[in-house]
């Protein structure tokens, strides 16, 4: 074996450990290029995820030049170029050198910063099988060109790169659904015995009431009759933000659900066709349940109207209400009306949250999330 082919071979085997032990994507993904560019003749690196409807994301990079790190890689982030062409047209099926990257050229002409030498890079899809998650780029200075060896370890590296990623977003599905079975645990725990407690002291209060002859016991047992039904309804609640019943049936069919479950009669507008994945349904089902739950306990009104826009790429939900609206500070953390907890909700999955509400004239919250 030569020296090279050696060098190869522990470089791949140091990078598979660093692979195998990581549980964090982007650690991972920037600890793998940082050792293919200590181990190689490579001096620059950077990934990106490409998704099904053709959006680049910036997902790791390494000693980048000051020209391409400029203002958080804003000309890695912008714009086309033709590695991300070949990958959508399905002409990437090896590792490759670009002669032409818009996104260098527009990066030196722009007088960003010093490019260090790097004019061409070469690419690599990175794939588990099938499936396709995005690519690694590498460069060098002053090479237009790589060799067939040196493009060989970047084709090795991209498997076993794309083979940690698929395993890492199957371990992530995995803890997603265990989620979600503890969740229904919980849900049914609280429905076979606390549910059930508050339902028995609510009939027991309802027959002490009309068992008494007592004025100020039979209002006693009214009373607690009352509180006991309030909190069965918050209760009842609280088993469906657990488990949402009716997702099954889709997103709208699911707010509409637990609208009715609030008593509130709703208004459902939609245009584009609804087919959303699961996390991003749950998600704007949990914002709409907080939005709806505000209503209920705050606006004064039993009518709730819905709009959702369905786009390639996005989805937006618009939740109105004509109540008593509220005025709106930015700065100001509000608990009360959960404001935080839904702007974390769309943070999460990269979308957006906006409110408009005046006194006395309602109020209109705007969600949209990528997908």
């Amino acid at each position: 074996m030569e020296a090279g082919q050696h060098s190869n071979v522990a470089l791949l085997k140091e990078i598979a450990e660093l692979l195998n032990e990581e549980t964090d994507m982007g650690r991972m993904l920037e600890g793998a290029i940082w050792k293919l560019l200590n181990g190689s003749v490579f001096e620059a690196a950077w990934i990106f995820f490409i998704d099904k409807n053709g959006k680049h994301q910036l997902a790791a990079q390494a000693n980048l030049p000051p020209a391409l790190k400029q203002n958080d890689c804003r000309h890695l982030k912008k714009g086309g170029c033709w590695c991300v062409k070949r990958y959508h047209d399905g002409n990437l099926e090896k590792a490759s050198n670009i002669i032409a990257c818009q996104r260098i050229d527009n990066a030196i002409s722009s007088d960003a910063g010093d490019a260090e030498g790097i004019t061409h890079h070469a690419t690599v899809a990175l794939q588990s099988g099938n499936e396709k998650f995005g690519l690694l780029n590498i460069a060098a200075p002053d090479t237009v060109r790589f060799s067939n060896d040196e493009l060989a370890l970047l084709e090795s590296v991209a498997f076993q790169i794309g083979s940690a990623i698929k395993r890492i977003l199957l371990t992530k599905q995995e803890q997603e659904l265990a989620l979600v079975q503890e969740r229904n645990r919980l849900a049914r725990d609280l429905h076979d015995s606390v549910n059930q407690l508050l339902f028995s002291v609510t009939l027991t209060a309802r027959g002490g009431s009309v068992m008494s002859e007592d004025p100020e016991v039979q209002e006693t047992f009214r009373d607690i009759q009352h509180l006991t039904q309030e909190a069965l309804n918050e209760m009842r609640a609280l088993i469906w933000q657990l488990r949402p019943k009716g997702l099954e049936s889709g997103l709208l069919e699911a707010v509409k659900g637990y609208a009715e479950m609030l008593g509130l009669s709703t208004e459902l507008k939609v245009t584009g066709v609804i087919q959303l994945p699961s996390r991003t349904e749950e998600t704007l089902f949990r914002i709409a349940q907080e939005a709806l739950n505000n209503i209920r306990k705050h606006a004064g009104v039993h009518k709730v109207q819905l709009y959702m826009s369905v786009t390639p790429s996005d989805v937006l939900l618009v939740i109105k209400d004509e109540g008593r609206g509220f005025v709106i500070d930015e700065h100001l953390y509000l608990p009360s009306i959960g404001i935080q907890s839904m702007r974390d909700r769309a943070k999460a999955e990269g979308g957006s949250i906006e409110w408009s509400s005046e006194i006395g004239r309602g109020t209109e919250i705007l969600i949209r999330i990528p997908y």
